[in-house]
């Protein structure tokens, strides 16, 4: 590039120039947000930009999954690649070529004189400057080098007599010993980056993975002989791959044997009811180490204020709406609740895991609008199945608060019963949590009822309601809560009456930054009343109660270790059963 000429008044604006460019660079590293404005100034403006994605999991991607109400103070891994990653940096000579600035720019005559007068401002291939994106120490280095050097070339041409020039020379030779280490320091980084562009994995996905080590038993008089002492384990591994750096493919392997100590292992309580999905933890699920693709799913924006999400696999509601249970919301990771009632409201857990597509709706800062469906029969091209002919749900949601948050929900739902457990019972109306009735398992309402597991094995259609609602009183204390009700009809048979509700008491930082505690109680879904022309309606009786406390420790960024507990009073919604209770140590490591 041509030298640039020099004059007098060029070289006495050198040190107000240069000490813009340390001023706007510190502010850069300190993360101070800014927007163009014509008329404030930088340290008055802020902006928060819109965000509707949907909080990830593991490692806080679920810290996994992105959904909302996950805890907004726990870091999520970006899905925007940095554009520092795959794109170099070129020099420019005139400010016009930088096609994200203007005149109005509150630092545009500061950008002018480095870029036209000193030629030590550099753009992205793209055309564009990104003055509002934070820079990182090396950036801030590189960059004040490249204009002290063009300065001193500027300077080495001109006579002795200028004003000021000998004070800029000492200046200069005062600091050669700090330029020649930065200098060093970017030289090798550039190395090193060259090094790891040359053996990365890929340049456009990124890979976060968490692992959870589960210490749990269960104790009680019905329950005691019937368990044992368990360790177990359950593994993700996440690769989210970003196109456009606004899009991203996630796609989820998953393994564990987690053993769900009430469900599955032959507990037989007083009144002789059994299978009760109470208690379970929120990474449960038998599958014996067998590594399955659990997730399948691509999200993308659609204009300033929508989100567009495709599931192919294993889809459940939770996984894109905001559930308005901040720190408790976990999507089945090991950083949250110990139990899958406390994630949040099951109502969003209501239809079996399936492929479907949503979209979220954010007009303004303060309000959120979720329209979801999934079928569970999507990939199957039988008769009453498909994606529209087969088993379903939909949900419609919204949200609307900051500090204090509500949600209304809506869910409507069919299952035809045809997804079970493998001994006929079925697969789970509120995705695995509740009372066996609840869950309207033929096999266990037959004991209740002089009608048979045949008669009872009927579809279902569901409609359910839910309100649920939190309140941040501080950084340090909020409190969650909800209300949830499911009216299901078996189709042919009769009506049923589910109710659900929880409160919950949260200290996020107690004790140490990172550090999570709370107390969760309130009723898993229960079976409140049964209309069945010929049958014994005796179901409005007791609810199935749930307390829960557990303490998260965390010994390091990549480390956690959660010893609780979860008092069930009312197993399988009868006060006559003697209490239950499970403890647990959860340790769970992410990356």
């Amino acid at each position: 590039m041509n030298q640039p000429k020099v004059s007098r008044i060029a070289l006495l604006n050198v040190p107000t120039i240069l000490g813009i460019t340390i001023w706007v660079s510190t502010a850069a590293i300190a993360g101070e947000p800014t927007r163009r404005d014509n008329t404030q100034q930088p340290s008055s403006i802020a902006q928060t930009p819109l965000n509707l994605e949907i909080p990830v999991p593991d490692a806080a991607l679920e810290t996994e999954e992105l959904n909302p109400s996950a805890t907004p103070e726990t870091p999520v891994p970006s899905l925007e690649l940095d554009a520092r990653e795959n794109q170099g940096m070129e020099q420019i000579t005139n400010v016009s070529q930088l096609r994200d600035v203007s005149p109005g720019d509150w630092a545009y005559e500061a950008l002018r004189s480095l870029v036209e007068r000193y030629g030590c401002i550099a753009g992205y291939p793209d055309g564009t400057f990104r003055g509002n994106r934070a820079m990182t120490r090396y950036e801030f280095a590189a960059g004040l080098n490249a204009c002290l050097q063009q300065i001193e070339r500027l300077i080495g041409n001109v006579p002795d007599n200028i004003e000021g020039l000998p004070t800029l020379r000492r200046l200069i030779e005062e600091f050669e010993a700090e330029l020649a280490t930065l200098g060093a320091r970017v030289d090798n980084l550039e190395g090193r980056v060259a090094f790891l562009e040359d053996n990365q994995f890929s340049t456009t996905t990124k890979l976060s993975g968490e692992v959870i080590f589960g210490l749990a038993d269960a104790f009680g008089d019905e329950v005691g002989d019937d368990v044992n002492t368990v360790f177990h384990d359950r593994v993700r591994l996440n690769f989210l791959t970003s196109f456009t750096g606004k899009d991203m493919l996630q796609t989820r392997l998953q393994a564990g044997n987690a053993a769900l100590l009430l469900a599955r292992n032959g507990v037989t309580f007083d009144d002789g009811s059994q299978f009760t999905q109470e208690g379970r933890f929120t990474y449960d699920g038998d599958n014996g180490n067998d590594v399955i693709i659990d997730i399948l799913r691509y999200r993308f924006p659609l204009g300033d204020k929508a989100t567009v999400q495709i599931v192919a696999n294993n889809g459940l509601h939770h996984y894109y709406v905001d559930t308005v249970n901040p720190f408790l919301e976990g999507l089945a990771g090991g950083s949250n609740a110990i139990s899958r009632f406390a994630e949040r409201n099951p109502i969003y857990r209501i239809g079996p895991f399936g492929a479907g597509a949503a979209i979220a709706l954010k007009p303004s800062d303060n309000l959120r609008v979720d329209l979801g469906y999934i079928s569970n029969t999507a990939s199957n091209p039988g008769e009453d199945n498909g994606l529209f002919n087969g088993n379903y749900s939909g949900i419609a949601q919204i949200v609307y608060g900051s500090r204090f948050k509500i949600g209304l929900t809506y869910v409507h739902a069919y299952d035809d019963g045809s997804f079970n457990d493998g001994d006929g019972a079925r697969r789970f109306l509120l995705g695995g949590t509740g009372t066996a009735f609840a869950n309207l398992n033929p096999a266990q309402l037959a004991n209740a009822t002089n009608l048979s597991a045949d008669t009872l094995s009927t579809p279902v259609v569901s409609n359910s309601y839910g309100i649920e609602a939190s309140l941040k009183f501080s950084p340090s204390f909020l409190v969650n809560g909800w209300v949830g009700k499911t009216d299901a009809r078996l189709i042919g048979l009769g009506d049923a009456d589910i109710w659900n509700f929880a409160l919950g008491l949260v200290f996020p930082d107690l004790g140490k930054e990172g550090n999570l505690a709370a107390i969760v109680a309130g009723a898993e879904p229960t079976l409140r009343g049964l209309d069945v022309p010929g049958g014994t309606n005796n179901f409005n009786r007791d609810f199935a109660y749930h307390i829960e406390g557990f303490y998260k420790y965390q010994v390091s960024d990549n480390l956690s270790i959660t010893p609780g507990i979860i008092w069930l009073t009312s197993p399988n919604q009868n006060s006559d059963n003697s209490d239950a209770v499970i403890g647990t140590v959860r340790t769970t490591f992410t990356f």
